[in-house]
């Protein structure tokens, strides 16, 4: 735990150039974060309430929303938290950014992994929704405000709209109408 505290330190320093000294530790996302990993710890040896409820005071004190069941990987870095919500089955790799009002949710529609999946090196803007157990790959960007429900989200990618249009793929801009063969499932 104390190693993903520190890359989550890192992550501040190179994502924020605003950050200076120890001003980090002011950071909602990153006390959102530190908060989460002590009750993810809790939750993953079965101590009862708990951690629900110190997520709860989580919420109330930084504004971002993460379940204690939610496991998310080293170097996460929450820009302006505020409205940012992580559901129970979300799972989150290695260096992702998320700025504020992002929604990692479910479709209240499927049991079991209910909520998405987001791989390494990936960037989710300002208001995006990303809904049902949906798989982003590594390298992605998400734009402000894009919405994304059940299609997953290859590697190497730029996403944007609403409903959520792969405009960028593998650096080359993505000219035509996609179809369901194509390998993103967007239209």
């Amino acid at each position: 735990m104390i190693k993903a505290l520190l890359e989550d330190i890192r992550a501040c320093y190179r994502n924020d150039p605003a950050a200076r000294n120890l001003e980090i530790i002011t950071y909602a996302g990153l006390q959102a974060i530190t908060l989460h990993r002590i009750t993810h710890l809790l939750w993953r040896i079965r101590i009862p309430f708990i951690p629900r409820m110190i997520s709860q005071v989580n919420r109330f004190l930084t504004g971002v929303e993460i379940h204690p069941a939610a496991k998310i990987g080293r170097g996460l870095f929450i820009d302006h938290g505020m409205g940012i919500v992580i559901g129970e089955t979300s799972e989150i790799g290695y260096n992702c950014v998320l700025f504020h009002n992002v929604t990692l949710g479910g479709t209240g529609k499927h049991e079991g992994k209910r909520h998405p999946t987001i791989g390494n090196n990936v960037l989710i803007g300002t208001g995006a929704t990303l809904l049902g157990p949906l798989t982003v790959g590594d390298n992605v960007m998400i734009g402000a405000n894009t919405f994304i429900i059940m299609h997953d989200v290859p590697d190497n990618c730029t996403v944007v709209g609403s409903p959520g249009k792969i405009v960028k793929l593998k650096g080359e801009l993505v000219t035509k109408k996609l179809t369901p063969t194509d390998d993103s499932l967007f239209q």
